[in-house]
């Protein structure tokens, strides 16, 4: 039953929080949303000091449910484990490997060190809960919406109009190589060696194999009744069980429970007692493995700034186009409260850019510099931030966004419009336009009189919130005239009031 269990919790999380990424019509309910909360790393990013808590106290007392029930891409490993068995790979079996101590640390140490000096992206590649966000958005969600377009031409061609189309976008070919790279990684990983990625290179599941050690409930061998078949070893995806010793290795375990069904002696259980084990390396030799991975990680780390610094050097020199027609500062999404900020909380999950409905969001290549790539930034090529949408904020489970109302949305300045004159169709073409201010929801963009008639637009920037409707809408090319530029700190604009336009009697048509 316990193996039961854990299947049955395990496929209907990984479903429902699957289909929470490809939900692009808002049909699945919001309650979803909590599934993202529970997560280890957004929630330590967000300091959910009840979640943590949380997921530390369930491994205390029964190990790694995390990995095994929880996290989706240790659930998506699982997958392709058990297709593998059943398919191309019917004799496939498992073996006991020794433990990649100084790997693990060192992934550990290297993203905790690198976070703090301010370079987020490793966090952001491993973590398992984005990087399986990332795999759905990028490569499941357009597969996804494929099916649905072929239904909607199908439906709709009797007559029946329940399915919509929907148009299928590749937002960053960065984010589609990385998320194709770590879905190829991950799936011949777990193809060939089970749950090899989660027990050496997950930080995870280091930390939280590091506490199952000491949990109370475990899967537990015994010795008077093992003959040392090998059948537990066989089947364990975490390569954990030592038969020849009868031995487990708790940190890797991650209580899939297979190996309870297969054992014949009934030598196998998952219970309370406690059995002393031999350590697997003596003292020595860990310290040994300790101090190599310190002296590798610290060699790596300080060689970063250097890196950085000429990067930040490159991005700044402005090699390519003329200052005033390129925007200098990305444009965070609302409720990012800052730059730093959201490069220090986001994982990089993609979850806010799957659920826009407006489609302005987008994984960052290097806007943001070398540690903010994939993360979230706005771009108004496709159409402009709806005034009183607060989605991205809303479903963020770091809080890298802070959540919005309505009003707070309002008069969050995520950046403020820039008019360029001398690119304006008014200029150059001597003909009105004034597409800019009627998309403007807090008149920023006014048309003042300007000559031989004609209306020009003038900036409010203290009203300004950064939408990007007037840049959306420019029919200025191969430049527009008018675009938003970012606040590396987001502002409050000030409030703004709606102008009563006179009524006009109209008696001859305008043309």
């Amino acid at each position: 039953m316990l193996k039961k269990i854990r299947t049955g919790t395990s496929l209907v999380i990984f479903v429902l929080l699957t289909c929470y990424f490809l939900d692009f019509a808002g049909i699945l309910p919001d309650k979803l949303y909590n599934l993202t909360l529970i997560q280890f790393i957004p929630a330590l990013l967000a300091l959910n000091i009840g979640v943590m808590l949380a997921l530390t106290g369930i491994t205390l007392l029964a190990g790694r449910i995390y990995c095994s029930s929880v996290c989706p891409l240790g659930i998506f490993q699982d997958i392709i484990s058990h297709i593998a068995r059943h398919t191309f790979q019917k004799k496939k079996k498992y073996g006991y490997r020794k433990i990649n101590h100084l790997l693990r640390w060192l992934v550990v140490t290297s993203v905790v060190v690198l976070f703090f000096l301010g370079f987020s992206l490793l966090v952001d590649i491993i973590d398992p809960y984005s990087a399986y966000g990332r795999i759905t958005v990028h490569l499941f969600k357009p597969i996804y919406l494929l099916g649905n377009n072929l239904l909607a031409y199908i439906f709709n061609s009797f007559g029946n109009y329940t399915f919509y189309r929907t148009e299928i976008l590749m937002l960053s070919v960065s984010a589609f190589v990385i998320g194709l790279l770590t879905f190829l990684l991950i799936a011949f990983l777990a193809w060939k060696y089970g749950r090899l990625y989660c027990n050496t290179i997950c930080p995870v599941g280091t930390v939280l194999g590091f506490i199952a050690k000491f949990s109370f409930f475990k899967v537990r061998i015994d010795a008077s009744k093992c003959n040392h078949c090998g059948l537990c070893a066989a089947k364990c995806k975490s390569s954990c069980i030592n038969a020849q010793e009868a031995r487990i290795d708790y940190s890797r375990c991650v209580d899939c429970f297979n190996c309870l069904d297969h054992c014949h002696q009934q030598a196998i259980s998952f219970d309370f007692r406690r059995k002393e084990q031999s350590p697997e390396r003596t003292e020595a030799t860990v310290n040994t493995h300790k101090r190599q991975f310190l002296l590798t990680g610290l060699t790596g780390i300080l060689t970063l700034p250097s890196l950085l610094a000429q990067e930040k050097t490159k991005l700044a020199s402005g090699e390519l186009r003329e200052k005033s027609l390129v925007r200098q500062t990305a444009i965070s999404p609302p409720g990012a409260i800052s730059t730093e900020h959201l490069l220090r909380h986001c994982t990089s999950c993609h979850l806010c850019i799957s659920k826009c409905p407006s489609k302005v969001l987008k994984p960052a290549f290097m806007e943001y510099g070398v540690g903010g790539m994939m993360q979230p930034l706005m771009y108004f090529e496709k159409g402009f931030c709806n005034f009183d949408c607060t989605v991205c904020s809303s479903v963020c489970p770091s809080k890298a966004l802070k959540p919005l109302t309505k009003e707070e949305k309002h008069l969050t300045q995520v950046g403020k419009v820039i008019f360029i004159e001398s690119l304006c169709v008014v200029y150059k073409e001597g003909t009105n336009c004034g597409a800019c201010s009627e998309h403007c929801p807090t008149q920023a963009v006014k048309m003042l009189p300007y000559k031989d008639g004609l209306t020009i637009p003038f900036i409010d920037q203290d009203i300004c919130v950064g939408c990007g409707g007037c840049e959306f809408i420019c029919p200025a090319r191969p430049h527009r005239a008018i675009h938003v530029e970012g606040n590396r700190v987001q502002e409050r604009a000030k409030a703004f009031t709606h102008e009563q336009k006179e009524e006009t009697e109209v008696t001859d048509f305008g043309f």
